[in-house]
């Protein structure tokens, strides 16, 4: 292709539309005709961006790297523009651009910037034009990116906290439907036993207050004298030929039965019954213990519902409202509790016990929270007996929260640049660099300030806003 015919292309182009011919010729005779194959590559990833890149035939795919795959984030056709452009800050590619269809591009050198915006102001201008216009749209794309990618997180861990409660629930209800079935031959042994109703009724009060009780003995007796107690209790059951005295002297240890329940047993039941009898209180301990083992997974599942509902504050009104603030990021730390346990962090919660409400946009703070904390264990990844603090205070009319890690610090390079949109440290694909943009933005929004300390083996955010 001659530059005539390149030049005769971009005229009809949306970003030449109606500049001086002169201008467009001037940059058609400063730039680089380039004619690819498939499969060839136009840039990767960390390149430096030396180039605007305008396509006059072809196809080129944009693609990104997440989480070890390829992203196609757009595809660049006849007309589009890519690369650098006057004023950019960019210095290094973060994507690929990959021939997908035989491309003519033509190529424009950064180093005659200087030139286009000391003597063609109408083309810098539409490139500058066309810049805006990228960013713009470049981050609502990140942003929604960083959001998918925090909803994913959540999502994630949600599921995996449910999973355990749910899990619990079928295994204790495939029990008890089984345990249940065997009652009929309980049950035949039990109508067969001579008992006045002086003595049933004896029986059961011994029996309830047991399953009533809360503060059962077994639950202060350490692993080896629970062992002894369950050994002691199986040589008396097995004197008195009671069947099933292992599984019987596990259950009554557990529900805190003591000698003097069993010195009322051989006084109140008949000899003959005691084996029967002994059986149905095992059974009905049984039973009792599979029924509360449901109660407690679903008052987790529950919970944990009622937690999601709290961080999205989605019943709520978007206004800012008084509200106690231990409550988003007690929710928050519920919906991350995974990647504690996964990482085995040490949580401490310095909470100012009669801390005033503050007046605050509820969802939009809860962001604030996950992405701090998120960023806090993140950093604890590799570190031993990781440690996360987190603290309230009042400092007169101002609320102050400070998170603080024990992990390797920030390097003093970086810490200026760190709430700069798209700045991130991570890896390629674990961030996207909104997460401390979003933070500052919020509490901001709130007329408050984010502020960071960093050494290595402590780093403290602290986010400051007026309660009111």
């Amino acid at each position: 292709m001659t530059q005539s015919e390149a030049i005769n292309i971009l005229k009809d182009f949306e970003i030449f539309k109606d500049l001086p011919i002169e201008q467009i010729e001037w940059y058609v005779k400063e730039a680089t005709i380039l004619h690819l194959e498939d499969g060839e590559y136009l840039f990767k990833p960390n390149e430096p961006l030396d180039f605007t890149h305008i396509m006059i035939a072809g196809e080129v795919k944009i693609r990104f790297s997440q989480n070890g795959q390829q992203r196609e984030l757009y595809v660049l056709n006849s007309g589009d523009l890519t690369g650098n452009l006057p004023y950019s800050r960019a210095t290094v590619g973060r994507a690929e651009g990959i021939v997908s269809k035989k491309a003519t591009i033509l190529s424009f050198p950064k180093t005659k910037f200087p030139e286009m915006i000391r003597e063609h102001h109408e083309l810098t201008t539409r490139f500058v034009h066309e810049m805006t216009t990228r960013v713009r749209e470049f981050t609502q794309m990140q942003t929604q990116n960083e959001k998918m990618m925090a909803l994913g997180k959540l999502s994630a861990g949600l599921a995996h906290e449910l999973n355990n409660p749910a899990a619990a629930i079928v295994r204790s209800s495939t029990s008890l439907m089984q345990h249940l079935q065997l009652q009929p031959e309980t049950f035949k042994r039990v109508i067969e036993i001579g008992m006045t109703n002086e003595q049933v009724d004896a029986l059961n009060n011994r029996l309830f207050n047991h399953l009533n009780n809360p503060d059962r003995a077994s639950t202060k007796l350490s692993l080896m004298e629970r062992a002894a107690c369950e050994d002691e209790l199986v040589d008396w059951l097995e004197v008195h030929n009671i069947d099933n005295a292992y599984e019987i002297a596990e259950n009554f240890v557990e529900f805190g039965f003591t000698d003097e329940d069993f010195d009322f047993f051989v006084e109140t039941i008949p000899e003959k019954d005691l084996s029967p009898v002994l059986g149905w209180i095992n059974n009905n301990l049984i039973t009792d213990k599979m029924v509360s083992d449901i109660q407690e997974a679903s008052k987790r599942i529950s919970d944990l519902v009622a937690s999601v509902k709290n961080f999205t504050h989605m019943d709520k009104a978007a206004d800012k409202q008084l509200s106690n603030i231990h409550d988003g990021i007690r929710n928050t730390m519920t919906m991350l509790n995974h990647k504690f346990k996964k990482n085995n962090i040490q949580l401490i919660e310095d909470f100012q016990k009669d801390l005033p409400e503050a007046k605050v946009y509820i969802s939009e703070l809860n962001q604030v929270w996950t992405n701090l904390i998120d960023n806090a264990i993140d950093a604890l990844e590799n570190t031993s007996n990781p440690t996360l603090t987190i603290n309230t205070r009042k400092d007169g009319d101002f609320l102050k929260v400070s998170l603080t890690d024990n992990g390797p610090g920030i390097p003093a390079e970086v810490k200026n640049k760190i709430f700069d949109p798209f700045f991130t440290t991570k890896e390629m694909g674990k961030g996207t660099g909104l997460g401390l943009d979003v933070v500052n933005r919020i509490v901001k929004q709130h007329n408050g300030k984010v502020t960071v300390i960093s050494e290595p083996g402590r780093t403290e955010f602290e986010v400051c806003i007026p309660f009111n």
